[in-house]
């Protein structure tokens, strides 16, 4: 399905989409024949307005979303013929017909042609998530309830914020992760925080920047963050379970309701193509 194109051979006309999505009634991103996702949702509307597409539409995801994780800025690409354009007109009223097709936890917020070299997948430099906590001493907000991990106990935030600090930088996180064939679980967490935030009630979010994250590894880390807020590990510990790089004995993974795409960053336009092909030989589609 995610197939790349060389635009010039092939005749597509690339268009990036910037979209946001309830994920709590999805069994993820990516299509399945049995159950409802995503780009399942989004592949029926864009047939409806474009077509039936051989390829898919060549769509690739920024961030391949599991069951229940949220996004309010995931980036996808999708490629479009001269003869499917024709049918709407470029991109006027590309983003309110697709809208108008979607269900109402779908949202597209900007379709935009893409400049060359770009891939939503490959090309992007970070990605940023949030997972949100509510403790004991955080009310329980009902309307945040499905983007929001309840806990009935107090969470020692600052022993929190200490583990976190042992996992910035490059590393080997197959401690964190869902290991895959072929695939390598070496990432590098660029920036990490573990917060109160006082305009949402004072509920713990914990945001991670990386430049791509392997299967599970942002709710395996807020477990093992979790565990040192419990007072169960200390941040000693959780750069040791780092150290051991096996998933045996590891730390919960925590529920994914409480996780949220934020972020896709991209390089400048000139710098597009070079990181793609640099992305590539180093990750497989299966990658967050």
């Amino acid at each position: 399905m995610n197939i790349p194109v060389d635009l010039s051979v092939d005749g597509f006309i690339r268009y990036r989409i910037d979209l946001a999505y309830d994920g709590t009634a999805y069994w993820g991103f990516a299509a399945q024949k049995k159950f409802k996702t995503v780009q399942g949702e989004l592949l029926k509307a864009l047939t409806t307005v474009f077509g039936k597409s051989k390829v898919s539409f060549n769509m690739r995801v920024a961030g391949r979303t599991d069951a229940g994780v949220h996004a309010t800025a995931q980036v996808l690409h999708i490629d479009l013929t001269e003869k499917q354009l024709k049918r709407l007109g470029r991109t006027v009223g590309m983003m309110g017909s697709l809208n108008d097709l979607l269900p109402t936890d779908i949202r597209v917020h900007a379709v935009t042609e893409a400049p060359p070299g770009f891939d939503a997948r490959y090309s992007a430099s970070y990605r940023r998530y949030r997972y949100s906590i509510a403790d004991r001493p955080a009310p329980k907000n009902p309307l945040l309830a499905r983007s929001t991990l309840w806990i009935k106990h107090e969470l020692d935030v600052l022993n929190m914020q200490a583990a976190a600090l042992g996992l910035i930088g490059l590393h080997d996180f197959a401690s964190f992760c869902r290991p895959k064939a072929d695939a390598t679980t070496i990432r590098e967490i660029r920036e990490i925080s573990v917060a109160r935030n006082p305009l949402a009630g004072n509920v713990i979010e914990v945001e991670i920047q990386a430049d791509a994250f392997c299967h599970n590894m942002v709710r395996a880390i807020v477990g093992a963050l979790i565990a040192a807020g419990e007072g169960k590990v200390g941040p000693d510990g959780v750069v040791a379970r780092l150290a051991k790089r096996s998933r045996i004995g590891s730390f919960k993974v925590q529920p994914p309701h409480g996780l949220t795409l934020i972020e896709v960053g991209y390089p400048p336009n000139d710098q597009l193509a070079a990181q793609a092909e640099m992305v590539k030989n180093m990750r497989t589609l299966e990658d967050e």
